[in-house]
């Protein structure tokens, strides 16, 4: 049920990337516990090629994904906000904000801009075993990209 979801947003500069792959690995492995959306600081005019690429290696197709403005959602609420953008960001209708600092593959080659892949998968698999271990109080974030539940 949609209800017992946590509503989570992922954040990078261009939504061409991380938060784009973020999004992807969200949707494919836990939506059973959260629905995930993806917004840039300022966004790119397509999904950088390179991150459709690794992305269909691990088999989640992104390339319908477009990048998106942070005031496109201005309306919608989250539970969570994760910000990989290095920026701060006032202002975000969110119960939680953590940072995960991850750096930005738009310039990378292949192989590193994997890497970048797969330490986004990483983190994204924790945030899902988080959510998984049940209902607690409010999620607090703890800055490092922890999460207490």
């Amino acid at each position: 049920m949609i209800a017992d979801k946590k509503r989570v947003l992922f954040v990078c500069i261009g939504n061409a990337c991380r938060s784009q792959m973020a999004e992807g690995f969200a949707t494919a492995y836990g939506s059973d516990v959260m629905v995930a959306a993806s917004a840039g600081l300022a966004p790119a005019g397509a999904v950088h090629p390179v991150t459709v690429r690794a992305m269909a290696e691990k088999n989640i197709d992104i390339e319908d994904h477009f990048p998106k403005a942070l005031r496109h959602l201005s309306r919608a609420e989250f539970d969570l906000v994760v910000n990989m953008s290095g920026s701060y960001l006032p202002n975000l209708p969110a119960d939680c904000l953590i940072d995960w600092d991850i750096a930005d593959p738009v310039y990378m080659d292949y192989e590193d801009h994997c890497e970048v892949r797969d330490e986004i998968e990483r983190r994204v698999m924790g945030l899902i075993l988080e959510l998984r271990r049940g209902p607690g109080p409010r999620l607090r974030g703890q800055g490092s990209g922890r999460l207490d539940l």
